[in-house]
């Protein structure tokens, strides 16, 4: 915590201070209190139901025990509307009376669609949830869970106004950096090395891809710290992201956005949820968006839209179907336009500089995904899933990559670029049974099933295209006399380099319960058969047996320690310089946490303690690699240790608060490159401190007034890419943002500011086979602001 700004704490300090001082002001005549509890039809405590005010900008969650309280009220007659999902809505008639305190009590009812949701819905008036989604297979809720989980809900995307994965989303998480990308494609980091990309809990990852799924079209965001063995797909032991995507609710709702922002931003989205027949048992739900947006860059745009529609039917109390169909656009110049390059070093043009020019051919992206599910309750401690999906993802168009600077005059740059085309398709199949059995005085949660995945890529730049030379320092655009042309006669499957991985496993998972579930002990294992291959070689076949042992304690009923032992395997895309198909990678991770709720649930906290070891690492292979044409190998090891802390919820009425520290010494081990063992792992950092403040009066004068405020700070940031040549670390990283918004019954207004002290922020490395620079340069101080209807 040394490289922790010192300034910051007091701001802090200062604003929380200020918002409690404020919210004193306002209404000091309202002394009615309501208060309550909530139960569900077992007659247990309801915890995290959501109660609101009819008519009123006021609304509260249940804590662990059930309990509410709104205070502050003025003397009168209120409408409770109760809510939570998989559950009936209740409206409760309450008077209340200047310096008394009214006491409710409500129980739930099951809807008569128990089997409604695929997910477990975020709370929509809080930043800090207690529940997993059910994509992540578990039945226990995450402070039971011997395993790092931190969970974006959807109120807070929509607060901070991120509307994809490129977005700010890693502020939200302790050590997650988002590094340089090509365009549409996130690539996070997160304890030492990028983690996996799933969507409702399938792996989609490769190597270029999925496209960043619009924010429109998710629920929540699910950040899973470690290994990724039991959720059914490999994954890398860092771990890995789960989109989890918005599903029919049962309850007939709407909303429309519109939003105008900074660089001709225009962007619209439209939200229907609701049921097809009277009897409730066909569900729907459709998202679409549509956006148009320049760039601070010259010729720059990326012009989008989003179609996901989702039918749910519910066949019986124990069964039912869901399809759901997505399908993503994306139209930009040209793939890598986004870089700037120089000799000297980084950061040395302006942010609007650009290699690109006006008139090349876009390059176009779009991506289909259906998604089938099937759920079935066998009885009352027993369910059984199968879901199948298919993703197709394809891209025409070209990237932009120089060759290198004049040797006789460094400000020239040599640009140069090619064709590149994709085809990809993903296959993803998974079944499973969880339930719940009793012998003798232990208990157990019990998960087995089977995973299967096949993905297929064919890729095209093969075709080299020059363009005329470019002075950085003195651009001049306009000279390119016609976009590049490409033979496209053949189809990708014949002209494009294929790569394939697939793999079969079979898994069973079993948490023993003891002393009334007070302890849990976690056995797991995974065996797993994974093949990949290529254009250049036959298929290669490799199997393992990935063991899991976790340990959680429940010291009391808020506070639970816990401890994991785990490991990964899983792909290696890509080939060597002789066309053959890597190895997979192997891990391992160690890991000590404790977990708290405070408050009784209103915000929590987990700290955590982790060594991770990766073997066949990709490194550079120099020794066969050229300007054209860079290899890998797979020689290398890299340990991982670091700290991390997590903080989310309500911390005083109405002040939400996210706050994270990590520290991460990632250490390359073994490499081609005995020089560079010991250095930092690329594309990591040190120090990683975040913050978001988010505060909403819910009385008087300012009645639905929000206020919000952030900051990511960054320490000691390794670039994407370390040779012997360049190991110099990128400057210090500081970027604060906030907004103010309004809430009136069914209209809502959100000003967000990104950037507010105009940082030149970027990320990047250095290229040695062509000896310069690059980087991807944030933009300056920039606006959005988002009208939403609710109907």
């Amino acid at each position: 915590m040394y490289y922790f700004n010192k300034k910051m704490p007091t701001y802090l300090l200062i604003l929380c201070l200020a918002l409690i001082s404020a919210n004193t002001a306002f209404g000091q005549q309202q002394t009615a209190v309501i208060k309550g509890t909530v139960y569900t039809s077992g007659n247990k405590a309801a915890e995290g139901v959501t109660i609101t005010l009819k008519g009123k900008n006021k609304t509260t969650i249940t804590d662990n025990d059930g309990a509410f309280r709104l205070a502050n009220l003025a003397e009168g007659n209120y409408t409770l509307v109760v809510s939570l999902i998989g559950n009936n809505d209740i409206e409760k008639e309450v008077t209340a009376l200047n310096n008394e305190t009214a006491t409710v009590n409500i129980t739930l009812t099951l809807s008569n669609n128990e089997l409604n949701q695929v997910v477990i819905l975020s709370n929509k008036s809080a930043f800090k949830t207690n529940r997993i989604s059910s994509s992540l297979r578990l039945q226990s809720p995450i402070i039971e869970i011997p395993q790092n989980i931190q969970v974006i809900t959807g109120k807070l995307i929509n607060d901070q106004q991120i509307f994809d994965m490129l977005e700010g989303v890693t502020r939200n998480v302790s050590g997650a950096t988002r590094v340089e990308h090509w365009d549409n494609y996130a690539n996070i980091t997160m304890r030492g090395s990028q983690v996996a990309a799933f969507r409702n809990g399938m792996n989609f990852s490769s190597t270029w891809g999925p496209l960043t799924e619009d924010m429109s079209m998710v629920e929540r965001i699910e950040f899973v710290k470690g290994p990724a063995g039991f959720m059914l797909a490999n994954g890398n032991p860092s771990g890995f992201y789960n989109v989890v995507t918005k599903k029919p609710s049962g309850r007939t709702k709407g909303e429309a956005t519109f939003t105008l922002g900074s660089f001709d931003m225009y962007r619209g989205t439209l939200d229907f949820d609701g049921k097809l027949t009277n009897n409730g048992k066909l569900l729907y739900r459709i998202n679409v968006m549509g956006e148009k947006k320049g760039s601070y860059r010259d010729f720059d745009f990326n012009d989008r839209y989003s179609f996901a529609p989702i039918l749910k039917y519910l066949v019986s109390d124990k069964t039912a179907i869901t399809l759901e169909y997505t399908q993503q656009f994306s139209k930009v110049n040209a793939v890598g336009a986004n870089y700037l390059f120089s000799h000297r070093g980084y950061a040395d043009l302006p942010r609007t500089s650009t290699t690109s020019e006006a008139n090349l051919d876009p390059t176009k992206m779009t991506e289909r995904n259906i998604l089938a599910i099937v759920e079935h309750k066998i009885n009352d401690n027993w369910k059984f899933t199968a879901q199948s999906s298919y993703l197709n993802y394809q891209q025409e168009g070209m990237s932009l990559w120089p060759s290198g600077f004049d040797p006789t005059n460094d400000a020239i740059l040599k640009r140069a670029g090619g064709i590149w085309d994709i085809l990809g398709k993903i296959y993803v199949g998974q079944a499973y049974v969880n339930g719940e059995a009793q012998t003798g005085a232990v208990s157990h949660k019990i998960l087995s099933g089977i995973d299967l995945s096949d993905k297929t890529f064919y890729h095209d730049w093969m075709q080299y295209f020059t363009m005329p030379d470019l002075d950085i320092y003195n651009p001049v655009h306009g000279t390119l006399a016609a976009s590049p042309t490409f033979d496209r006669s053949q189809s990708l499957e014949d002209r494009g380099v294929k790569y394939q991985n697939n793999y079969k496993a079979f898994y069973v998972q079993d948490e023993l319960g003891f002393l009334d579930n007070t302890l849990r002990l976690t056995l797991a294992g995974r065996y797993t058969v994974l093949k990949s291959g290529n254009y250049y070689s036959g298929d290669t076949k490799n199997t393992r047996f990935t063991p899991r042992v976790g340990l959680s304690y429940s010291i009391d009923k808020n506070t639970a320690a816990y401890f994991v032992n785990d490991q990964s395997f899983n792909e290696n895309y890509g080939a060597d310089w002789q066309g053959k198909s890597f190895k997979p990678e192997t891990g391992g991770n160690i890991e000590l946490g404790v977990k708290r709720d405070w408050l009784n649930g209103k915000w929590n906290s987990v700290v955590s303690l982790y060594q991770i070891t990766k073997n066949n690492v990709l490194t550079a292979d120099p020794e066969h690699s050229t300007t054209a044409m860079q290899y890998s190998r797979e020689s290398g090891q890299q340990k991982t240790k670091g700290f991390e802390l997590d903080i989310r919820g309500e911390i005083f009425k109405n002040l939400d608060l996210i706050l994270n520290y990590a520290f991460t010494e990632g250490k390359t081990t073994k490499d081609s490159d005995e020089s560079l063992i010991g250095k930092q792992v690329a594309g990591t950092t040190k120090h990683i401190q975040n913050a978001w403040l988010n505060y909403k009066i819910d009385r008087g004068t300012l009645n639905g007034v929000g206020f919000s405020l952030g900051y990511q700070y960054q320490v000691k940031r390794a670039p994407w890419f370390i040779s012997t040549d360049n190991t110099t670390m990128l400057p210090d990283y500081f970027r604060l943002d906030g907004g103010i918004s309004y809430q009136k019954n069914k209209v809502s207004v959100n000003l967000v500011v990104n950037n507010i002290l105009n940082k030149y922020l970027y990320s990047g490395g250095y290229y040695t086979y062509s000896d310069m620079y690059y980087w991807q340069a944030e933009a300056g101080t920039n606006a959005r602001v988002t009208v939403a209807y609710k109907f």
